[in-house]
């Protein structure tokens, strides 16, 4: 690419302009390693020639279509001093060492500018071109550039698929060996898809380069077996791990019978993996020798960062800084560790005594302490596991990129997560919708009712209950409220295939279970395959229990089968009805769950084993109590459901004017660049031009107005004052209803205290009133929320939230999802409301909400809906009221460029 605009250096400096803060970022490349991204500066001279001295011929070649040794001090100059508007470039660093430069230059008096990139040749194939791409990209769309355009020779194949893969539409052109491109570079559904596959692909390598190292380094063990460093040592040698370990301990020649070196430069092989276990004040200067040896990731069981306070999360920061820098991701610190469970690697590499067995179960757990409580309740319940990781602090790796490897993991089936929190909340939500709609993913989240701990929040958002359960509810994930209902439910789905409806049929030895079994099913809003349970009686035979069972399978009334079993007064042995509920189960593509002799887990007598004797898919989960069956039962068939159900769509609406709304909402920022409130006739202009239906409205502010107002509207009217504490108190006498002609107008004008404008409006048929507002969360975005009017809903909290974007089966989804839904459907014989018309009124607030990022709230109240059209005018349903306030946009609307969440 060629490089025609040159200036001379001035005969003075003057101060460089600053770029934006947030153009830099620690990137995960395409091999899972990481750089850092930032604004080139002046600075980056030296770095510059050495990029260029380091680069071959060829690529030289391909970046200034001649054969340029080095640059000039002009061109070095013009390379490194930018006024990050129309002149920007990024420098991508590994540790010191300046590996790649991207820029862009703007054609003058134009939108377009021309893009170029070099990439050293030893990291090239990386993907990193690609990360500039997208990144100058996001620069250039904040300073108003439109479209690149780049020249490439043809035979610099490599450039012209970063160019042409990334997603945009290109055009092409072909002269003198050289393709000329121009492509517009906002974004579009293709180059997001390819930004998230990429990130994917990414992020997934860079756990798997911890998950699955060659080698290993303890830095810090110890033969103090009261030291950690001791027992990460002994647990990597017990559990076998596949390749070297390397105690780093400089007192001792010897650790645990293993060869000890004095520092992990010191070891003459590569380490691809350290475990730190050395005190806080160490750690620095660990990470700095793990730079200089190349080692590829840590894992820091060290404490004493983040929860010790801010002095400890300014040390957490510095270290992920610096540990990113050098291309090594960082699990922790103050984590229990990482555990591989695959045959071929065997990895603990945690202070955990004993982990569960092979299995196809991944495990997400933040807590380090509590970490090693779930990994024996999972070994107690023979639930088998293919990975485990314990972030602690999480100051780096987080669930967002375990969910990312575990996506594409063939070992991994089912993910389990105990979250206390959300590093980025949105990306969450994307991650686990795409992850779920082929794994199950089933979450507990801690804090439900309480904030942040020390060690967390320099690192985490508060998310409020809200905007958690519809942030779980949007993305498919299987919330449950406990731990042992995490693992309860991860054992069914780790087992048994997913019930195709919610029929349950239940087969037993006892009647007096059955019927317990059956009000669990009920309770939990699950249907009941048949009348009764089927009872074999205390004193069935295993062939008696084989024939119910297998009727109940057999039978296309019955999506599932709770078998209750106890111990028979025969002489029978329990495990000659274990066998046979076994067998059943691995025939049948029903799921099977039990409650055998009131065991946890899978029991021998329930287990079909795989090839290393662990519970293969087949075995019969078993459960204490009959209400812990039917609980996670539940749970796993509304996740089946979720699945079952299409994706949906974000229809187009008629009658949307978003520019026309959008003026309202710029006039109004131009006044009070903080937010302020929207004035009725605001609001009313906003909301029409969604084409949301409202009733005939007026202001006035004299009792002749409020007359002239109700003739214009057409009696009977309603009064409502403007003054905040009588807006809607009917009870107070701010709001006056079915005013019949002007003289009881102007009786109600007078009685309403005046000092206030006051709303004539047309008075509305008789219907439900209902309540649709915007909740804005600063860490998450707008949710849509919903739900019939009235005290005693409002009391109750019947609310029911979702995230954007809303699809028309979100929509559909939220208007059923409170308890005083039935008062929409037909109540004690009542008509039916018009819900398409809610679903519809819906949709165009979600997207109001998506379109206008400013609207911080609003509220729609009351929402009154009636039977189908004509109801009212010809309407079946009618907005009478609203407020909304706008102001500064609290959350990142539009997707990014690929970045790593910052660790300050």
């Amino acid at each position: 690419m060629t490089e025609q605009r040159t200036t001379a250096t001035p005969a003075h400096e003057e101060e460089p302009p600053q770029p934006p803060a947030h153009w830099q970022a620690d990137i995960v490349a395409a091999d899972g390693g990481t750089v850092h991204l930032r604004p080139i500066c002046p600075e980056d001279a030296e770095g510059l020639t050495g990029l260029m001295e380091r680069s071959s011929d060829q690529t030289r070649y391909y970046r200034f279509f001649g054969p340029m040794k080095r640059l000039s001090d002009k061109d070095l100059y013009r390379f490194t001093h930018v006024d990050h508007t129309d002149r920007v470039a990024f420098v991508l660093l590994l540790g010191e060492q300046l590996i790649g430069v991207g820029r862009y230059d703007r054609y003058p008096g134009t939108t377009d500018a021309e893009v170029a990139f070099l990439v050293e040749d030893a990291h090239q194939g990386r993907g990193l071109g690609s990360v500039l791409l997208e990144h100058l990209s996001a620069a250039a769309r904040e300073r108003g550039i439109t479209n690149f355009v780049a020249e490439v020779l043809t035979q610099n194949s490599r450039m012209v698929r970063v160019f042409l893969d990334a997603g945009y539409q290109a055009s092409r052109s072909y002269e003198d060996g050289v393709v000329h491109l121009t492509f517009p570079i906002a974004p579009t559904e293709t180059s997001l898809a390819v930004a998230y596959e990429r990130e994917q692909r990414s992020e997934s390598r860079s756990i798997a380069r911890l998950l699955t190292p060659k080698s290993v380094a303890v830095v810090g063990a110890s033969n103090d077996e009261a030291k950690i460093g001791n027992l990460v040592l002994r647990n990597l040698l017990d559990y076998g791990f596949e390749g070297p370990v390397y105690p780093v301990n400089p007192g001792v020649r010897h650790v645990r019978g293993v060869p000890a070196y004095a520092s992990i430069e010191a070891i003459p092989d590569d380490v691809d993996l350290a475990v730190v276990a050395v005190p806080a004040d160490e750690v620095a200067g660990v990470v700095d020798a793990c730079r200089r040896k190349r080692v590829r990731g840590l894992v820091v069981i060290s404490g004493g960062f983040g929860e010790t306070g801010p002095a400890g999360r300014e040390a957490e920061r510095q270290l992920v800084a610096s540990a990113r820098a050098s291309g090594m991701r960082v699990v922790g610190p103050n984590c229990l560790g990482i555990v591989n469970t695959d045959p071929a690697i065997r990895l603990d590499a945690s202070l955990a005594p004993l982990v569960p067995a092979r299995g196809r179960v991944g495990f997400f757990a933040q807590s380090g302490a509590l970490g090693v409580a779930l990994l024996e309740r999972a070994r107690s319940r023979n639930i088998g596991l293919s990975s485990f990781v314990s972030a602690g602090n999480r100051a780096d790796v987080s669930g967002n990129d375990l969910l990312q490897y575990w996506a594409t993991d063939p070992g991994t089936e089912v993910v389990l997560l105990h979250l206390e929190s959300f590093g980025n909340p949105r990306k969450f939500a994307r991650l686990a919708r795409t992850v779920a709609r082929t794994k199950p993913v089933v979450a507990v989240k801690s804090g439900r009712h309480g904030g942040l701990t020390p060690g967390l929040a320099g690192t985490s958002v508060a998310v409020p209950e809200q905007s958690v359960a519809a942030l779980f509810a949007s993305a498919g994930v299987i919330r449950v409220e406990t731990v042992a209902q995490l693992f309860e439910v991860g054992l069914l789905l780790a087992h048994q295939p997913l019930p195709a409806g919610d029929r349950v049929a239940i087969v037993g030895n006892s009647t007096a279970m059955g019927v317990l079994v059956a009000d669990s099913v009920l309770d939990q809003g699950l249907a009941l395959a048949h009348e009764a349970p089927v009872d074999i009686g205390t004193n069935g035979s295993p062939e008696a229990f084989r024939t119910a069972l297998q009727a109940a399978v057999d039978d296309d009334g019955v999506d599932s089968v709770v078998a209750v079993f106890l111990p028979p007064l025969v002489r029978t042995p329990p495990g000659e009805f274990g066998r046979v509920l076994r067998e059943v189960s691995t025939a049948s593509a029903k799921p099977v769950l039990a409650t055998f002799l009131s065991a946890e887990g899978v029991p021998p007598e329930l287990t079909v084993p795989d090839d290393a004797g662990m519970p293969a898919r087949g075995s019969v989960p078993s459960y204490s109590t009959p209400e812990r069956a039917v609980i996670a039962l539940a749970r796993v068939t509304e996740y089946a459901r979720w699945r079952r159900r299409p994706m949906g769509t974000v229809p187009e609406l008629a009658g949307v004017d978003a520019a026309r709304a959008r003026s309202v909402v710029l006039g109004a920022m131009a006044e009070s660049p903080g937010g302020r409130p929207l004035t009725d006739d605001e609001i009313l202009e906003m909301l029409a031009a969604y084409g949301v239906p409202l009733l005939g409205t007026r202001t006035a502010t004299t009792a002749d107005e409020a007359v002239a107002a109700a003739d214009a509207v057409g009696y009977p009217v309603v009064l409502k004052s403007t003054a905040p504490w009588l807006r809607h108190r009917t009870d107070l006498g701010g709001v006056r209803l079915d005013l019949p002609d002007a003289a009881a107008v102007r009786a109600a004008f007078a009685a309403i205290p005046a000092g206030d404008p006051v709303i004539v409006q047309e008075m509305a048929a008789p219907g439900v009133a209902t309540v649709v507002e915007v909740v804005d969360d600063p860490s998450f975005g707008a949710l849509v929320s919903f739900g019939v009017g009235g005290v005693a809903t409002e009391l109750l909290g019947d609310r029911a939230y979702r995230t954007l974007p809303l699809t028309d089966l979100d929509a559909a989804e939220l208007v059923r999802a409170p308890r005083a839904w039935p008062l929409l459907d037909g109540w004690r014989g009542s008509e039916p409301v018009d819900v398409a018309a809610l679903e519809d009124l819906l949709l165009r607030v979600a997207r109001l909400a998506d379109d206008l990022p400013e609207v911080l709230g609003l509220t729609l109240s009351p929402v009154i809906v009636g039977p189908a059209a004509p109801w009212h005018g010809g309407r079946s349903l009618v907005v009478a009221g609203g407020t909304v306030r706008v102001g500064p946009p609290t959350a990142r609307v539009e997707p990014g460029p690929r970045r790593m969440r910052d660790p300050s």
